[in-house]
């Protein structure tokens, strides 16, 4: 399999002075920082290649094991946190937690329905009552 090879050459131009565009030196951000960043891009985005490289050049760039580490971390709570603004969006959208609250409330009428009761304990028929009767005292 070869890289780009489904790109036109001026896309490919395009692309490539785009990149050397934003990983120059003198910048806002020192080298290092930039491949600490993509390699948290590059996991987020599930890039294998580009994790590769990005892990590389950050080492190049000095980058030691508890910052790799940090990067990683950093991917791994912003996924997360992805998944748990998914759900907000979709429990606003779709009302999930009122069809679990529904769902709820469903089990707990088959439970009544199999016991007797919610609680468990057995289903007395109406007029008698649960205490013992002075006759089986």
């Amino acid at each position: 399999m070869k890289s780009y090879e489904l790109l036109e050459e001026r896309m490919k131009n395009i692309y490539f002075d785009f990149y050397k565009e934003t990983y120059k030196e003198g910048t806002a951000l020192d080298n290092k920082t930039k491949e600490l960043i993509a390699i948290a891009a590059s996991l987020g985005s599930g890039c294998q290649n580009c994790l590769e490289g990005h892990l590389k050049k950050a080492m190049k760039y000095g980058a030691d094991g508890a910052e790799v580490r940090e990067a990683v971390a950093i991917a791994v709570g912003v996924s997360a946190a992805t998944i748990v603004d998914r759900s907000d969006l979709a429990n606003f959208h779709m009302k999930i937690g009122q069809m679990l609250e529904k769902a709820d409330q469903t089990d707990d009428v088959e439970e009544t329905e199999k016991n007797g009761s919610a609680s468990g304990k057995p289903r007395v028929p109406k007029g008698r009552s649960r205490t013992k009767s002075k006759v089986e005292e």
